[in-house]
């Protein structure tokens, strides 16, 4: 895979959490901290990104990646193109490839890319120009790294940077779910060691990505004594597939209720990428109590993705 880091050790593209060294997330980390206030609202940085032109170019629906995308570039100052590929020439049969390069040769520098296959922003990385910088806004189910930043920088804001001190569980849909992956890099890279997962067999994944979690399929007994209850969205095309029998069976053995939560630490945080199918991972109790940072996740969106095309733009 085309390497991230350039040879002082910054961030040419952001393709994935996986093999980024710690001082790189933390310097991410503490970048969106100090901008968690302009991230909020203002100009004040308007001057960063001044000049620059940034393409969210989405091939799958998106709600709260492209807006605080949108929203992160705008504040920094960039001049946005948002590309919706339902309205554009790919339904005539253009290539992602050929897409990419048209938007770059009018002079765009900064793009932020969804796709729903596994490695395509990668791919379009490697054809990208010296000057132009890639960001993934979630590739298939392989990698969503703004989304593990956030959550990290969410943890940090409720837990502090002792990760090494967390008991951390992961509920649901894990082998789908690319959002799982980047909490899970992040997490051992920061220092994590108690790391539950939990979720339906046929939910769970196969390969390394597991490697050194305790895994199991009893919710309850995984939810003993954890600080952190990190959500997953049961993706309901997965009942089509025969991998849960009902929504009904999933939300009695993996939904996150009250009663259920009170087998967490008493000061246990609940968190959710979104979005959020209530009532089946996720009862509104839980998603609208006072342990839920669901909310303050949507917020750190915005200053994360701010520190992230500054590093990479500015």
């Amino acid at each position: 895979m085309i390497g991230q880091l350039d040879s002082s050790g910054r961030l040419r593209h952001l393709l994935t959490l996986d093999g980024l060294p710690p001082t790189v997330l933390s310097r991410l980390l503490d970048r969106a901290q100090q901008l968690h206030e302009d991230a909020q609202g203002g100009t004040a940085l308007r001057h960063v990104l001044a000049g620059k032109a940034v393409c969210t170019l989405f091939f799958e629906p998106s709600t709260r990646t492209r807006s605080s995308f949108h929203l992160a570039a705008v504040r920094l100052g960039a001049d946005v193109l948002n590309f919706d590929a339902s309205a554009s020439s790919t339904t005539k049969g253009e290539t992602a490839i050929d897409t990419f390069k048209t938007i770059e040769a009018m002079g765009v520098t900064g793009f932020v890319i969804r796709h729903q296959a596994d490695g395509a922003v990668a791919a379009l990385a490697e054809v990208a120009n010296a000057g132009t910088t890639v960001i993934n806004a979630g590739d298939g189910r392989k990698a969503h790294p703004t989304q593990g930043l956030l959550d990290m920088l969410t943890l940090r804001q409720a837990k502090g940077n002792a990760f090494e001190k967390l008991k951390v569980l992961i509920v649901g849909d894990v082998r789908h779910s690319r959002v799982a992956r980047s909490d899970l890099h992040a997490l051992h890279a920061l220092g994590a060691t108690d790391i539950r997962v939990c979720g339906p067999r046929t939910l769970l994944p196969d390969d390394d990505i597991l490697e050194g979690c305790s895994v199991g399929q009893d919710f309850d007994a995984a939810l003993q004594g954890v600080d952190v209850v990190m959500m997953l969205r049961l993706q309901r095309e997965r009942m089509q597939e025969g991998l849960i029998h009902s929504i009904d069976d999933y939300h009695r053995d993996y939904g996150l209720t009250v009663e259920r939560l009170r087998r967490a630490a008493p000061d246990a945080v609940v968190l959710h990428p979104g979005p959020m199918n209530r009532g089946v991972e996720i009862d509104d109790e839980v998603a609208d109590g006072p342990q839920s940072l669901i909310r303050l996740q949507v917020a750190n969106g915005v200053a994360i993705r701010m520190a992230v095309l500054e590093e990479l733009l500015a």
